[in-house]
């Protein structure tokens, strides 16, 4: 099974609101999720995603492939960096 992190569109026609789920592959866009890690409106910007940072880095160490768009938010939050300073501190041990 492989996991991405990608988002899942909600909301009214013309006004999107996505969850950033983690979700199996294979799932539909919009079907089933493993668990909701965070939220983003568009509206607002890159800025107002709302990402739970532990459970994201979870995921992420699970081995978690985010999305280009995912990526994005992610590096933006730092959370990509402290992702990637944590394998260089596992791999230095």
């Amino acid at each position: 099974m492989s996991v991405k992190l990608r988002l899942t569109r909600i909301g009214r026609h013309k006004d999107p609101f996505y969850r950033i789920v983690a979700a199996d592959s294979r799932f539909a866009r919009d079907g089933r999720y493993i668990e909701q890690i965070g939220t983003y409106d568009p509206v607002n910007g890159v800025e107002s995603a709302d990402i739970n940072e532990e459970l994201a880095m979870k995921w992420l160490k699970n081995g978690a492939i985010p999305s280009d768009s995912v990526r994005a938010m992610l590096s933006r939050k730092g959370i990509m960096t402290k992702f990637a300073e944590s394998k260089v501190k596992k791999e230095g041990k």
